[in-house]
């Protein structure tokens, strides 16, 4: 649920960007869900002048835990739902010489969570049917936390803003089997 989640809120980004004429001639999307450097310690982003959407923390939403707790289910077996909070980064992953543009792909995230921080199946189609809701809200953070989550990312600092999305529940239920897609058969496969 977290990966339909964020491919949303990528997927409507890129189109309140087309809407806009930001991406001109150039049809490729400007929002990217990625990490920011991969295991090895290199950048993992492929593509330079996007705005990357990075996962950075995942929190258990406190008001939901005390909420189950005093209502929790009678039945054994089935264990009550959990809400998560996530933490998501928007980075402006721009060349030096287009520092510019980064700031203003940067005002446009801001715009755009400002106008739409809330999303549901009503008026955001490409929401996955097990979530209800989800809401955005900036998170501001002093220069040092900053500099402890850019050494956490293993990165050099970039303009940036940080979102809390809140709450999507988890239930058992809606848990299904992951089955990767499988693209191509090698040869040695075959």
């Amino acid at each position: 649920m977290i990966n339909e989640a964020l491919k949303c809120l990528v997927s409507e980004l890129n189109e309140y960007l087309k809407n806009n004429d930001m991406l001109g001639t150039d049809l490729k999307s400007k929002v990217l869900l990625s990490g920011i450097v991969d295991q090895a310690g290199q950048v993992a982003i492929k593509e330079e002048n996007t705005v990357v959407v990075t996962l950075v923390n995942i929190e258990e939403e406190p008001v939901s835990k005390s909420y189950n707790l005093a209502n929790s289910r009678t039945t054994e077996n089935m264990a009550n739902p959990v809400s998560i909070n996530l933490y998501i980064l928007f980075s402006a992953y721009f060349t030096n010489t287009n520092y510019e543009e980064s700031l203003k792909f940067l005002a446009l995230v801001i715009s755009f969570l400002q106008e739409k921080n809330v999303f549901t199946n009503a008026n955001s189609p490409g929401l996955h049917s097990n979530i209800e809701k989800m809401s955005l809200e900036m998170v501001s953070l002093s220069t040092e936390k900053l500099n402890n989550l850019w050494a956490t990312l293993g990165a050099k600092y970039m303009p940036s803003v940080l979102y809390k999305l809140r709450m999507l529940s988890f239930n058992s239920s809606d848990l299904k089997e992951y089955r990767p897609v499988i693209t191509a058969a090698s040869e040695r496969d075959v």
